[in-house]
């Protein structure tokens, strides 16, 4: 009602035509004014939010004069005794064409959008996820396509028609039951299916030869350690957290002296790989999509994920014809103005190659920690406490 007394507004519709009758005038002048100095003129974004409001809000103002339009000739012909124009006809063509329209809409999203897809799961868990949203894209298609037809299509053939009476129908037991039934086994179907699945992915196990790996977002990087030798993380302490321990390490601990800190994360493949998952102001998400891996990085919360990558980068780049094809760890929350900025190259290797690159790493206890930590006095100490033993022994 509201909606049908702001459209029969003449206030409205004569503010509105003074408003184009003033705007056409404007864009008029603008145009002749701006001759020869047209190409210095800014550009104007039509892009915008603001510009396509009003187009719907046009189309919509052009949907309801034509509406008025027509109801004003339906009128005119039952004055003139006439029939009518049969709107409940009308009506079901307008489904007809909706339904069209939208089936074409959903097989055109599925061709453009399906051709961006991520590209083969690259961990054992992404395979089970993979074919899970497979099953349950194909079930709930298949449901949609069957309703969707069913609806637009009894709504055209029972439209309205004087040569026919509808049956009233209260209540059919036999109907109830099968749309109570269906649906509940096809659910539990998926819920089931969904559960184990979930149960696969989310294994806690820890394994002798997992490679524990501590990831730990802040705005706007993603931080790396990894274990030394000893194949132990150091415990961290918030409290501990400083310019040069970022992390706030705990070296109190002899695991602690032998952790690496790494720009990029490497891997080898079909290894066990446990991610430690932190963050130190805000939430932030480690999404890793070839991988099918997306976590919270709660403050104060640490959680952890555990997978293993099946596919290396120089396979997946053979796959993909894209010589430089990366995995990348993303954050999947927008946690601030720089979010963007929240990437890692993640590279998949053999264990000769992984083993390789580990020797190379420089560790997390560097000279400025060191300082800090006034080891390096210790070490000074300590080293010339060793000289003093070698003179005096000569």
């Amino acid at each position: 009602m509201g909606f049908r007394k702001l459209i029969n507004s003449k206030k409205l519709l004569s503010f509105f035509a003074a408003f184009m009758l003033l705007g056409t005038n404007l864009l008029m002048a603008q145009t002749a004014a701006a001759g020869a100095a047209q190409e210095e003129a800014p550009k104007v974004d039509w892009t915008g939010v603001a510009y396509y409001v009003a187009i719907f809000f046009l189309i919509c103002l052009g949907v309801a004069i034509v509406g008025k339009i027509l109801k004003i000739y339906d009128l005119t012909l039952k004055m003139q005794g006439k029939k009518g124009i049969k709107w409940n006809s009308i009506m079901a063509v307008i489904c007809i064409i909706f339904l069209v329209v939208g089936l074409y809409g959903a097989y055109w999203s599925f061709t453009e959008q399906g051709s961006m897809t991520l590209p083969e799961a690259a961990s054992a868990h992404g395979v089970k996820i993979d074919e899970m949203f497979t099953v349950t894209t194909v079930l709930t298609m298949i449901v949609f396509f069957i309703t969707q037809i069913l609806l637009f299509g009894f709504l055209f053939q029972y439209r309205h028609s004087d040569k026919r009476r509808a049956h009233f129908l209260p209540h059919n037991n036999t109907i109830e039951k099968v749309w109570t039934i269906a649906p509940a086994i096809v659910l539990t179907i998926l819920v089931v299916f969904g559960f184990f699945t979930w149960q696969k992915i989310m294994n806690s196990e820890n394994l002798k030869d997992d490679i524990n790996i501590d990831v730990t977002g802040h705005q706007f990087a993603w931080e790396l350690r990894y274990p030394g030798k000893d194949g132990i993380l150091g415990p961290k302490d918030f409290r501990l957290v400083t310019g040069a321990n970022n992390l706030g390490v705990n070296f109190k601990k002899k695991s602690s002296f032998d952790d690496l800190k790494v720009d990029t994360m490497y891997l080898p493949v079909n290894k066990s790989i446990r991610l430690n998952i932190l963050a130190q102001d805000v939430i932030h998400s480690v999404y890793m999509p070839h991988f099918r891996v997306q976590l919270n990085a709660v403050p104060g919360l640490p959680t952890f994920f555990k997978f293993t990558p099946t596919i290396t980068t120089a396979e997946m780049r053979t796959k993909l014809d894209d010589p430089k094809f990366e995995y990348t760890l993303y954050c999947n929350k927008i946690c601030g103005g720089s979010h963007y900025n929240m990437q890692k190259v993640v590279r998949v290797v053999s264990e000769a190659e992984y083993q390789s690159w580990l020797s190379r790493q420089k560790p997390y206890l560097n000279d400025a920690l060191r300082k800090e930590l006034h080891f390096a006095a210790a070490n000074n100490e300590q080293s010339g406490a060793s000289t003093n033993r070698l003179a005096l022994n000569n």
